[in-house]
């Protein structure tokens, strides 16, 4: 029972009350003169250009983000499963940037990024000009993918690295009777076993990139030139900044359907896949 009321005072009312005031004008410094606009709030914001670039930033941060972090986090498993010595300092070393809180990596990363900063240095070192970062609105979003990339690898890494060391070693065995291949072991065994965590893996690295936030809004404040808006911080800025509640929900309505027409695709994908 308390559970239930628990998960009704802090989910499904907040949800419900999203929901209605996504189709009102509501306006938290005065909320008295509220009325209903019906699809109003909708239509606004696809003419709202600033809303279209955050909706495509957010598509683009997680098109970079989900492969590479992906392929980071398996290589970075398979190899520590390979190894056979200094495992446990190599699992805490790539796993310390998950547990640090987002704002002080970014920040960290603010000096690794700066003009005169370490990154700039090894640059100029193999004969690279020192390079904006984020501070350039065409190199601020991959930069940014980049820190995030390196700063949730950790977290993936484990997962894998808990699938890989399930895999029967007998499988292997079997395989090197059969003079197979390190390809071929790869591809019919470690592959095949792994998958319910890759799906996993993708689905849960692809909703994180949806939700990023806190680096765009420590780094860079969405600049330069809003080229690092994301959906979530306009949401924020738009609820919490400029109190239009209305405007606000149903931003994340909008944010909510996306999400979930997204992993509607891809149960629909791995479906077809398991069949």
């Amino acid at each position: 029972t308390l559970f239930r009321s628990l998960m009704a005072i802090f989910l499904f009312i907040p949800m419900i009350l999203t929901l209605v005031f996504s189709f009102t004008d509501y306006f938290a410094l005065n909320p008295s003169l509220t009325s209903f606009v019906g699809l109003d709030n909708y239509v606004a914001l696809f003419k709202d250009r600033l809303f279209v670039q955050a909706f495509g930033n957010t598509i683009l941060f997680v098109i970079i983000i989900v492969p590479l972090q992906m392929g980071l986090a398996f290589g970075l498993a398979l190899f520590i499963d390979k190894i056979s010595y200094c495992k446990t300092y190599f699992k805490i070393s790539f796993f310390i940037p998950v547990v640090m809180s987002l704002a002080v990596v970014s920040t960290l990363w603010m000096q690794i990024y700066n003009a005169e900063g370490i990154l700039n240095t090894l640059l100029g070192w193999i004969g690279i000009d020192p390079q904006p970062f984020i501070y350039s609105a065409k190199q601020a979003l991959p930069s940014i993918a980049f820190m995030s990339i390196w700063q949730g690898a950790g977290y993936q890494m484990l997962i894998f690295l808990g699938g890989l060391q399930a895999i029967s070693p007998s499988l292997y065995e079997a395989a090197e009777i059969d003079n197979a291949s390190a390809w071929a072991k790869f591809r019919y065994i470690t592959l095949p076993a792994l998958k319910p965590i890759l799906i996993f893996v993708f689905i849960t690295i692809t909703i994180g990139a949806c939700k990023m936030v806190v680096q765009p809004m420590v780094m860079t404040g969405g600049g330069p030139s809003y080229s690092t808006y994301t959906l979530v911080y306009d949401i924020y800025q738009t609820g919490t900044v400029n109190w239009e509640i209305g405007t606000a929900s149903a931003m994340s309505i909008v944010f909510a359907i996306f999400v979930i027409i997204l992993t509607i695709i891809q149960n629909k994908i791995t479906k077809d896949k398991e069949e």
